[in-house]
């Protein structure tokens, strides 16, 4: 639900904007949410005894570095309609739109083996190829027995488990016999 309340304010900001200044404006929510990560940042921001006034004053200290009148303004909007939660969604929302509109897609493999920094870029190169884009892949060590390739923005999850193929060779000698 708040992906789709923090599309719309999204929609509305980021209308005519370029991928450089969306990026910049990603980067700062990207920020914010790391400040709301922390217990007591999340605090001040969500206590009712807190104002309006010295809710935007903070944020708007975190977004003195963009010097954006426009985010500043934004900000305070989200602070007067009480929408100061949905930063971490926006930040989401954020990545994946600059993602699509730049067709740079990031992915993780999993594996319970060791795979070489060559096989990911041919892995990659193979993969961006495949869908027009490019994809940056991450390896992540896993009980996973075989190798599993996940592009979430992209929708893509591939994997080959020794077990499956090993179990469909099984069934195809069964029925060949």
């Amino acid at each position: 639900m708040e992906e789709v309340i923090a599309k719309r304010y999204i929609k509305a900001f980021t209308e005519g904007m370029g991928v450089d200044e969306l990026k910049e404006f990603s980067t700062l929510f990207s920020t914010l949410t790391q400040a709301f990560s922390e217990k007591k940042f999340n605090e001040i921001m969500c206590s009712p005894n807190v104002t309006s006034e010295q809710k935007i004053e903070i944020l708007t200290e975190v977004a003195k570095k963009a010097e954006s009148q426009k985010i500043t303004n934004f900000l305070k909007v989200l602070v007067e309609k009480k929408r100061i939660s949905l930063i971490p969604a926006i930040a989401e929302c954020l990545r994946k739109d600059i993602a699509a509109m730049t067709k740079t897609y990031s992915g993780t493999v999993y594996s319970n083996s060791e795979i070489e920094a060559q096989i990911l870029k041919d892995l990659s190169s193979g993969l961006g190829g495949r869908f027009g884009s490019s994809i940056e892949l991450e390896f992540v060590k896993s009980d996973f027995d075989g190798i599993k390739v996940d592009v979430a923005d992209l929708g893509v999850e591939i994997n080959f488990s020794r077990t499956r193929i090993n179990d469909q060779i099984i069934e195809h000698i069964v029925k060949a016999i």
